[in-house]
């Protein structure tokens, strides 16, 4: 694949766990409407990507060794 990502930029992962969040709280008699469900996949797949970028960063800061090019 060309346009990998991780688990956590991906918003069907993303929508699936909030999905299950969502039927778990109903079955417990809250409801959480579509609409909250929406713009928290949203909301959680931004945040994913930056802790990724910070992740990254952190990375190459903690690194012992150089990059080098070929």
């Amino acid at each position: 694949m060309d346009n990998a990502k991780t688990w956590y930029e991906s918003k069907a992962v993303w929508g699936g766990l909030i999905a299950l969040f969502a039927s778990i709280l109903q079955a417990r008699g809250h409801l959480f409407p579509y609409e909250q469900q929406a713009a928290l996949v949203d909301a959680l797949t931004s945040a994913g990507g930056a802790f990724g970028a910070l992740l990254a960063i952190y990375g190459r800061l903690a690194a012992t060794k150089p990059i080098v090019g070929t």
